[in-house]
């Protein structure tokens, strides 16, 4: 809406409107012999200005004579300046001489002035007569009439001229109708320096390696609740890619790393190096694809000034992974401000982080209205993350329904939580369908909660297909427990490639059953080189993992590597592993520090190991404390196992015939 009062917004408006106009105009006046087409009325310097004086002056003399060029040259000089009155007797004396470049040119002022069928009528004599301009134009006029099969057959008659912009229009025509020839037209008219040609030819190329080198679904973000085995939302908020419509066939378009480039990538450079800002989005993300970063920013830049939005938001991304924050928000506020929601989720993420919830709360919002779905669903991550339970559902549920696959499973996560096990698992299975890896991973551990092994066992196979490193870890176990050790063996090397100890320990586990006994070590015998069973075992041990810790400590010792065992059993008894604690005594007696293996071997027994209760009790009754000794003996009785029942027993039975004796 204009208000009134904008009096220079609407002159400037009107100056924009009919600079349009004869910009469109130039399209398709014919230039003459005596003219120089490239004359641009729109930016003249003052010798310019003079230049085209003169020769208008030159021929206006000529022309008054009835030179027949002049006429024509004159016409088509003050059509390009929008001077229709003063054009038109020139035109007209000129076509009525049997001009065919003032035929045409008499045509485009027509249209100009609304008499289109009559512009049609002098365009078709031009045309008849050899014009490729003309025959472009009443091609383009039958078009819009709905006249396909006269558009086609006067647009093919330019564009076999070698007229880029029939040709341009040709493959338009063509493409509309799904014909297979399109290509060959934009390509001609890409040859000849069209640039939206260019760009949409290196679309079509785009295209067809997509669609022959499809991948799979994306599989999203993995991410566990401590605990519970369930997945959540990552707390990252979620971002649609920068370049939309682009990052998809990025990695098609760029070819194989330090390659040659692809066809498609030429084109999208010429139509950019031409100014196109949607090719420079387009090479920019085929180019940050390759890693070649720089350039890609370089071609972002150009495009976010031309006022690409998307340019502008990828663009700041690329400035958020090389450290400057603060010129990537620069950006994504321009490209947010322009309608970008992918932008605006940026800049709701940027904000979040900081701590300053309320205006990330806003972009997400401005995201939301924007027509992007992360809004609604990072607004349900920033309130869950305040523990605003209900609201995080509303708007998961809002996203949900709007099909963005990780709200559903966040939703049925939090239903889950609250106990709501039969309203959890639609989402559930909602957001597997659609391709949710986590939600796959979440269905298994759903059934198998309620006893269905079969059932989680289809899905944990599902998403460990997809890449999930926990879902990969139960196929195994099952496997494991099935006797299938094969199997076993593949999904817990996926597993634990994926980076969990559990697998990585089990992996080796099932490596070490394989292996010969190594027999006693000998002294003075060269080290032999880790085995791959202990380098997972040393792997899941450097991850945490308690029972690796102790199993790597006893493969030292077994190596006569003492201090290694010391500080693996040693870790594994401070994180809370008996058996840690346990061989951390034994090693220590041996050495004879056995006050230090008492206080291992106490932590061991009141955590549950019988032999450690055992060994405390047979300390005990060599230092005489008889008492102490059967208190040990009986707990050792408690715990077990058998054989050290059996043992703890007899000695029990022993020091209390000494105590009556």
């Amino acid at each position: 809406m204009v208000f009134m009062g904008d009096r220079a917004t609407l002159l400037e408006t009107g100056r924009f409107v009919q600079r349009h106009a004869r910009n469109a105009a130039d399209e398709i006046i014919e230039a003459v012999g005596a003219v120089d087409a490239a004359v641009d009325t729109t930016a003249e310097t003052d010798a310019d200005t003079e230049n085209e004086t003169e020769t208008e002056a030159r021929h206006r003399r000529a022309a008054e004579r009835g030179d027949l060029a002049s006429m024509s040259a004159l016409g088509a000089l003050l059509l390009r300046r929008g001077d229709l009155d003063g054009a038109e007797p020139y035109l007209r004396g000129a076509t009525a001489e049997g001009d065919r470049a003032a035929a045409n040119n008499l045509g485009v002022l027509l249209h100009q002035r609304g008499y289109a069928e009559e512009a049609a009528g002098w365009w078709r004599v031009a045309a008849v007569a050899g014009s490729a301009p003309a025959a472009h134009a009443l091609g383009r006029h039958h078009r819009e009439r709905g006249d396909e099969p006269a558009a086609e057959y006067w647009l093919r008659q330019a564009a076999e001229q070698g007229h880029a912009l029939g040709a341009y229009a040709l493959a338009d025509l063509l493409e509309h109708r799904s014909d297979v020839g399109a290509e060959r037209w934009l390509r001609a008219a890409a040859e000849q320096g069209h640039r939206e040609a260019a760009y949409r030819l290196a679309l079509a190329l785009e295209r067809r390696a997509t669609e022959t080198t499809r991948g799979p679904h994306d599989t999203g973000t993995r991410l566990r609740v401590p605990g519970t085995g369930a997945l959540v939302p990552t707390g990252a908020p979620a971002t649609a890619p920068a370049t939309e419509g682009t990052d998809a066939a990025a990695g098609r378009a760029a070819g194989e790393p330090g390659g040659e480039p692809t066809e498609a990538e030429q084109w999208f450079r010429q139509a950019a190096a031409r100014g196109h800002r949607r090719a420079a989005l387009h090479l920019g993300a085929i180019l940050e694809h390759r890693g070649e970063l720089k350039e890609a920013g370089r071609w972002y830049l150009s495009s976010a000034k031309e006022g690409e939005a998307k340019a502008a938001c990828a663009l700041g991304f690329l400035l958020r992974d090389a450290g400057d924050e603060e010129s990537a928000a620069v950006w994504w506020l321009r490209a947010a401000q322009d309608g970008d929601g992918n932008a605006a989720n940026a800049l709701g993420a940027l904000h979040a982080a900081r701590g300053e919830q309320q205006t990330a709360e806003r972009w997400y919002r401005a995201a939301m209205d924007a027509g992007d779905v992360n809004g609604a669903y990072n607004l349900g991550l920033l309130c869950a993350a305040q523990n605003r339970i209900p609201q995080a559902e509303q708007w998961y549920r809002r996203a949900a329904y709007a099909g963005h696959r990780e709200a559903a499973n966040a939703l049925a996560v939090l239903l889950l939580q609250a106990g709501d096990a039969n309203g959890a698992e639609p989402w559930f299975s909602k957001a597997a369908e659609a391709g949710s890896v986590d939600a796959a991973f979440n269905l298994g551990i759903l059934h198998a909660g309620r006893d269905d092994d079969r059932t989680a066992l289809v899905w944990y196979e599902r998403a460990a297909a997809a890449g999930h490193t926990e879902a990969a870890l139960q196929v195994g176990i099952a496997a494991l427990r099935d006797g299938d050790e094969r199997t076993a063996e593949r999904h817990l090397r996926c597993a634990a490639g994926g980076g969990s100890a559990e697998a990585a320990f089990r992996l080796a586990s099932v490596l070490d059953a394989r292996r010969p006994d190594p027999g006693p070590a000998v002294l003075g015998a060269p080290r032999e080189e880790k085995t791959e069973c202990e380098e997972w075992y040393e792997r899941a041990a450097q991850q945490g993992h308690r029972r690796a810790q102790v199993r790597v400590g006893m493969l030292a010792a077994g190596r006569g590597d003492l201090a290694e065992a010391d500080r693996w059993y040693r870790e594994a008894a401070e994180a809370g592993s008996r058996n840690g604690a346990f061989n951390l005594g034994l090693l220590l007696a041996r050495e004879g520090s056995e006050r230090e293996a008492a206080l291992w071997w106490t932590r061991a027994a009141r955590a549950g190991h019988g032999r450690a209760a055992l060994r405390l009790a047979l300390l005990a009754a060599r230092r005489g404390e008889l008492t102490e000794g059967r208190r040990w003996c009986a707990r050792a009785v408690e715990l077990g196992p058998a054989e050290v029942a059996e043992r703890a027993a007899r000695l029990s039975e022993a020091l209390h015939q000494e105590l009556t004796a």
